[in-house]
């Protein structure tokens, strides 16, 4: 019975705070843990910047071939597609048996364009060495260019000594640096479309015939692989014995965009399947999907809030309106209304203002974390009246400190003046009075 009585206590207070405190309100349990298989990884939704999952984002770790894709942003801003570069004997300094390699040989001429496919498909060391001679003068300068770069995108984490990805204890990056350039390249066409390219026929040489060229990508590669994800776009894969598995992704499904990076996966487990980049990658991508939506928060012209005017005959308020669309990935069952809104403004804003002038912003938040901020703009103009400016002006000026220093100032000086006034009023009585008595004594005498 008195079980009885405690469920109906409890139910009638979940209500209650259910009804009058929507902070309370029952939601569904947390988002699971994809707990992906990697020694570091992201995955990011580039449109609204939000992070859907991260393990060690900022973590130094070797990048092996994914470097390439710094590489191709490199040539890409500095080359032009259609030059020729001849293959000597330095660029192939590095590139032993069993390292990755397009075939070419010393004294072949190749353009840039069928370089940068053997570089981001087979992950060709030779052409990396290649581009990066042709483009930086020397390898050494080409790798300066590729540091200088990343640290121009905001890359805190990253430092290179080589355009191929091959192993050095100085040569390293993070999760995060790596969607931050994958991201930037992704933005060039040619760049996008090699690297969603699966095989690529390089033209004829003056010492080979036309030959196909083939990605180590898996995700894209053969549609009747089971690892094979239909949305997946490039972007590249790396390996060494130091830095594992690497594969650096990205996908769109139904314009849901998604940058993927794992770092430091382990082999593959048997012949029969692929190394855990590309299954722990496709996973990655599918739990973003299933769990995450884009929704709008707000948007342009949204009525938003409103703030005192000072300084205008015209008006005393001013109405602040979203200054563009806010999209968000946000849990799927995650309401838009239960989010907390911070909104920043000021209490009041002072005339003349102009419409689309940035007063504050509006931060979406649940749960402690932050999906979105958007900046909230004046609607319209408001001109300033100039008898209101100076009447402020000279109201400021009497409160201000210059004024209470000119009051300071007088008031002593007339304190002064009354002290000097008394004092000296004093002495010169008394001097008067002494010469009256001097001359009264002397009119005295002479009687």
């Amino acid at each position: 019975m008195k079980n009885k009585v405690l469920t109906h206590r409890l139910t009638a207070l979940l209500l209650l705070l259910t009804l009058f405190c929507p902070a309370f309100t029952p939601r569904a349990a947390a988002l699971d843990d994809p707990k992906i298989d990697a020694t570091a990884a992201i995955l990011v939704n580039p449109d609204t910047g939000m992070v859907l999952y991260e393990k060690s984002a900022d973590e130094k770790r070797y990048p092996a071939s994914t470097t390439k894709i710094m590489t191709a942003l490199i040539v890409l801003e500095n080359a032009n597609m259609d030059d020729v570069v001849t293959a000597e004997e330095a660029d192939f300094h590095d590139v032993t048996w069993d390292a990755s390699n397009a075939d070419i040989k010393v004294g072949e001429q190749v353009k840039v364009l069928d370089l940068l496919y053997a570089l981001m498909l087979p992950s060709a060391n030779e052409a990396a060495n290649m581009l990066a001679r042709h483009v930086g003068g020397t390898i050494e300068n080409f790798v300066d260019m590729m540091n200088a770069r990343a640290s121009e995108l905001g890359c805190t984490g990253t430092h290179f000594v080589n355009p191929n990805g091959l192993h050095s204890d100085d040569h390293y990056t993070t999760a995060r640096d790596l969607y931050t350039i994958a991201q930037e390249a992704m933005k060039d066409e040619t760049f996008a479309t090699v690297v969603n390219t699966a095989q690529h026929r390089m033209a004829k040489t003056n010492m080979h015939d036309e030959r196909i060229i083939f990605t180590t990508n898996q995700l894209i590669f053969s549609s009747y692989q089971p690892w094979f994800y239909a949305y997946a776009k490039g972007i590249k894969t790396g390996h060494t014995s130091e830095a594992g598995n690497c594969l650096v992704s990205y996908s769109n499904r139904r314009d849901a965009k998604l940058f993927s990076v794992v770092l430091g996966c382990a082999d593959a487990p048997d012949s029969s399947t692929v190394a855990k980049s590309f299954t722990e990658t496709k996973r990655l991508f599918e739990w973003g999907y299933e769990n995450f939506v884009s929704k709008t928060l707000a948007k342009q012209g949204d009525a938003i809030q409103q703030i005192d005017v000072r300084l205008s005959a015209d008006t005393t308020k001013l109405v602040l309106t979203a200054g563009r669309d806010l999209n968000a990935s946000i849990p799927k069952d995650l309401d838009p209304e239960d989010m907390e809104k911070q909104i920043t403004v000021p209490e009041s804003q002072n005339a003349p203002i102009k419409a689309g002038d940035v007063i504050g912003s509006m931060t979406f938040s649940y749960g402690g974390v932050e999906y979105g901020t958007v900046e909230l703009v004046a609607l319209n103009d408001v001109e300033l009246s100039k008898v209101l400016y100076y009447a402020d002006k000279l109201e400021n000026f009497f409160k201000g400190t210059v004024f209470k220093v000119i009051l300071v100032v007088l008031l002593i000086f007339i304190v002064l003046y009354v002290i000097f006034n008394l004092t000296f009023g004093r002495m010169r009585r008394r001097k008067q009075r002494k010469m009256m008595r001097s001359r009264y004594n002397r009119y005295n005498r002479r009687r």
